[in-house]
């Protein structure tokens, strides 16, 4: 995509040091970012550096007080600060298409709408060729509202070559260490940090050479250094106080305990250890708090939400990489069976997983707004699932893998920082929490009060 150039230029502000514990507001309260070691001076580290061509570094898409990713709010804002000119609004991916007029502020704006308004990115992967791949299916349709994927300068060439473009959030660059095996990207398409780091110096800030070995260190050594979470709620105010372990630091000491398989519901803890569905304890010791004041009050909650989490009887059904692959049509889970990585949210093994997400057509998710998205027709051609057609707004980690059974899968994303990221899923599809926990209810019929969802939503503001 390099022949689709911009006319604006401009580097990314950043500041000059990113301190032992940094601290900044977000919608709930506060996030933290710490730092183990020491406190990181920007000018040395490569993660701040420009190393393209387009005045973008990695700092452009991962900032400390959106969680180390972006979120809608401050996008919109750095869209009107900067008149559409600040590095993250480029076509290459900003825009819904390179091929986009950006020759005004009001077509900029157009261009760069996904971005703007649900924090999505451009991702264009092309059809995996075979060999190496077998493909199992034929792209046999696309209802395409920006003719990018339409486009066969810029997308499809045929049923079966070229590329599609979807709109994807930015995954966080923190907490990387609680990472399971070839989790990196949604659809785990890259092998390693390192190797994660080479395409994003190549593609999103359209270098003209590959960082040096001591520049991906650098990135890989800070972005796998940093723990965040949020560390100051609104309402409940100091989230380690009374026996609470809220907050970046504890995280950090979290990491100790963690391995591959760490609490797996699908029997790979190497340890033979049994999985346990209670996967957060951060606020339980304010279950016992006693009091009628405000602090109290939104305390006990948190904690509510928190048992929530760990303990409402969920029926999973329909969920492909979990259901099919255990041969079980109904699973009696919870929220954990999921997001299983004691006090962090992930899953601890690679697990990408189809919900529904990126479902569209008359198996469009409940309760998510998947308008703008582009939706294409898949249907398989051979394999297990030959003749059956999906309706998607994202194949996922089929594009990677080029089987059927991988369509809409992507993996779970780390639930720490939350507050601070909005929206959420991986197309932006949730504006709100609350929004999650809804497609959540509606999803697989799990029947929350409204007290109930007030509460998982207040504890996961504080994660």
């Amino acid at each position: 995509m390099r022949r689709f150039k911009d006319a604006d230029r401009g580097s990314q502000p950043t500041p000059p040091i990113i301190p032992q514990l940094e601290v900044d507001e977000d919608s709930s309260g506060l996030v933290g970012t710490f730092q183990p070691g020491m406190a990181t001076i920007t000018a040395s580290n490569a993660f701040f550096q420009n190393l393209g061509t387009n005045g973008r570094t990695c700092f452009t898409c991962h900032q400390p007080q959106t969680g180390w990713t972006v979120s809608a709010a401050s996008i919109r804002a750095r869209f009107d600060a900067s008149a559409g000119v600040d590095p993250i609004f480029r076509l290459v991916d900003g825009a819904t298409c390179p091929t986009d007029d950006v020759s005004s502020f009001g077509a900029k704006r157009k261009a760069y709408k996904l971005v703007i308004d649900k924090g999505l990115i451009r991702i264009g992967i092309g059809l995996p060729p075979t060999p190496p791949t077998n493909l199992q299916f034929a792209v046999t349709a696309v209802d395409d509202p920006y003719n990018c994927t339409t486009n066969p300068a810029t997308g499809l060439t045929s049923p079966t070559s070229g590329i599609l473009s979807m709109y994807r959030r930015p995954l966080p660059s923190t907490n990387l260490g609680f990472l399971s095996a070839i989790t990196i990207m949604w659809d785990g398409r890259e092998p390693s940090l390192a190797h994660q780091s080479i395409d994003a110096t190549r593609i999103h800030a359209q270098a003209d050479a590959d960082p040096t070995t001591e520049q991906q260190k650098e990135i890989v050594a800070f972005e796998s250094g940093i723990f965040t979470a949020q560390i100051f709620d609104g309402g409940a105010h100091d989230l380690n106080a009374d026996g609470a372990t809220g907050g970046p630091v504890a995280l950090s000491l979290q990491l100790a305990k963690f391995f591959v398989g760490v609490n797996d519901p699908l029997g790979q803890n190497p340890t033979g250890a049994k999985f346990d569905p209670n996967i957060f304890d951060l606020f339980r010791p304010w279950l016992g708090l006693h009091g009628a004041d405000n602090e109290t009050r939104d305390r006990q909650s948190i904690a509510r939400g928190e048992e929530v989490f760990n303990t409402t009887n969920i029926t999973i059904t329909g969920v492909t990489g979990l259901n099919d692959v255990l041969n079980l049509p109904s699973i009696a889970g919870f929220c954990g069976t999921c997001h299983d990585t004691p006090n962090v949210g992930n899953h601890s093994v690679k697990a990408p997983l189809n919900i529904g997400i990126a479902n569209a057509g008359a198996n469009a998710p409940p309760a998510l707004d998947i308008s703008g998205l582009p939706v294409f027709t898949l249907k398989c051609t051979q394999g297990p699932l030959a003749g059956q057609t999906f309706v998607v707004t994202d194949p996922g980690r089929a594009l990677i893998t080029g089987n059927c059974a991988d369509i809409g899968k992507v993996k779970g994303p780390i639930l720490r920082g939350l507050a601070s990221r909005a929206p959420y899923f991986h197309n932006g599809s949730a504006a709100t929490l609350l929004d999650a926990v809804n497609f959540y209810d509606q999803r697989f019929k799990i029947g929350f009060t409204n007290e109930q969802k007030k509460d998982l939503v207040n504890f996961l503001n504080t994660l």
